[in-house]
């Protein structure tokens, strides 16, 4: 599982470079899967919406875009990334640790966790605390990476452990942070796996929908 120490170092250092690089390494593909996000969001018609591990607030700030009659709520344990979120307009924000979130029991309507379930130190863990969060029959919505099939693993992988580490190291000064990255990805439960995770934390409906032919992956469930 991830150190959160070097996580929370990691982050604070590219913070004000993470939106560049998410663009340049994922060529664009992070907007595309984002919206995906949001539409499926925007399926729901909840009002309060929780983003943990909001980041630089990428998802938060589209779906309060789509949706701006609902609350949108954006988590993170990490200050600098919640400073980004704020300057680029998302007001609404709590510093706070996702396996021990201090809000109420089912408070909110959906839950969603883009990129960063990935980076914390439990998965079901952190899962069920969404969980506990969520009002009864709340929606949870996952969108991470996960690892293609067949004969695009060799060449991805080779891409994810060689190439996007330097490229992200003149992005943002930081290759450590994205070496990280690779092993990561590798280690994250993916397609059944973690359709699995899901049932033991005690969500319903559980869905997978691989994204770019599998490089990432939008999971959904319900409380």
């Amino acid at each position: 599982m991830p150190d959160p120490h070097f996580v929370h170092a990691a982050f604070s250092a590219i913070a004000e470079r993470y939106v560049t690089a998410n663009h340049v390494l994922s060529v664009g593909c992070d907007v595309l899967w984002r919206q995906r996000a949001v539409q499926r969001v925007a399926e729901w018609k909840h009002d309060r919406v929780l983003d943990i591990a909001t980041g630089t607030g990428d998802l938060a700030l589209a779906i309060a875009e789509a949706l701006p009659e609902a609350e949108v709520l954006g988590t993170d344990f990490c200050r600098p990334m919640l400073d980004v979120a704020v300057r680029r307009g998302l007001t609404n924000v709590l510093e706070a640790d996702a396996l021990h979130l201090p809000l109420p029991e089912d408070s909110f309507d959906v839950a969603t966790v883009a990129f960063g379930l990935r980076n914390m130190a439990d998965y079901e863990a952190a899962l069920k605390e969404f969980r506990r969060v969520l009002k009864p029959g709340g929606h949870l919505l996952v969108l991470d990476f996960s690892m293609p099939e067949g004969i695009l693993l060799p060449p991805y992988r080779l891409y994810l452990h060689h190439i996007l580490p330097h490229i992200a190291g003149v992005v943002t000064g930081n290759t450590d942070a994205y070496a990280y990255l690779g092993n990561s990805i590798e280690a994250f439960p993916r397609g059944a796996a973690f359709l699995e995770l899901l049932h033991r934390a005690g969500y319903t409906c559980c869905t997978a929908l691989p994204l770019n032919l599998g490089i990432a992956t939008l999971y959904t469930a319900q409380a």
